[in-house]
């Protein structure tokens, strides 16, 4: 029986530590929808204010809550710094995103992703990129917060870059940006280009409600496997009592009967 106990209790610690593991993947994915549902709020809301000059929002770190808010701001475009950002994907499709500086003109400096151009996985990367329009333009935008990554994705290299961060595109044209970036919609004049606009996120719950009690469910499963081994093993163990009992009992020597004498 000792090394039933034994037995049971390494099967209890296996079980309580995988549930364990189980219900806290089960909670990341509660987290993820919960995170989901701000996301989404935010978008909603951004897209029913009316868009604001980028001055009037000011030129602060663009954070998560930032994202999405349609803003506008008048300027010329940097063509000597402009930057493909490969290795991206927009609406199912891959391509890559034209970057490029826009001086403000009220003397800041704000990157400007001007569309997604779709391109071929293997397809060679373009060898120019469309150029943005001269003189002043006037941009009506999504703001962006800065994407972060390892150094080698953020620093840009013969005119590529994989990721948009403006702290490192700044460091690398040697000038301070506003730490973000618009995402083009509109502008005036317009542009040249087989662009297409980076799209929105989608606005749903995602697959994480079900994930989430799917693990959930994982748990149970692992409970309810533990009760039905333990019970197993005490049916195995009372049928074998039971066997053994039967057994012994077949194995005692009937006493013989004693002769009657006849009188």
């Amino acid at each position: 029986m000792r090394q039933l106990w034994l037995r049971w209790l390494g099967l209890l610690v296996f079980v309580v530590v995988l549930g364990g593991i189980f219900v806290r993947l089960g909670e990341w994915q509660i987290h993820r929808l919960e995170q989901r549902k701000e996301t989404n709020a935010v978008v909603v809301a951004h897209e029913n204010n009316p868009v604001v000059p980028l001055s009037q929002r000011g030129y602060a770190v663009v954070q998560d809550g930032d994202q999405w808010q349609r803003v506008t701001v008048t300027g010329t475009f940097d063509t000597s710094h402009q930057l493909e950002v490969r290795y991206r994907s927009n609406d199912g499709a891959t391509g890559t995103e034209v970057v490029t500086p826009l001086r403000t003109t009220d003397g800041k400096t704000v990157l400007i992703d001007r569309g997604f151009i779709v391109r071929a996985a293997g397809e060679a990367p373009p060898e120019t990129l469309p150029s943005p329009p001269s003189g002043t333009v006037t941009v009506v935008g999504h703001l962006r917060r800065s994407e972060n990554g390892q150094t080698e994705a953020i620093t840009p290299a013969l005119g590529a870059v994989r990721l948009i961060n403006a702290p490192a595109i700044g460091a690398w044209m040697g000038t301070d940006l506003v730490d973000g970036y618009i995402g083009l919609l509109e502008i005036t004049p317009a542009q040249d280009g087989p662009f297409v606009p980076v799209v929105t996120p989608t606005l749903d719950e995602g697959p994480h409600f079900w994930y989430a009690v799917q693990w959930f469910m994982f748990t149970g499963i692992a409970l309810t496997g533990l009760v039905v081994f333990i019970r197993g093993d005490i049916v195995a163990r009372r049928k074998l009592r039971t066997a053994k009992a039967n057994a012994a009992e077949e194995a005692v020597p009937s006493e013989p009967v004693a002769a009657v004498e006849q009188p």
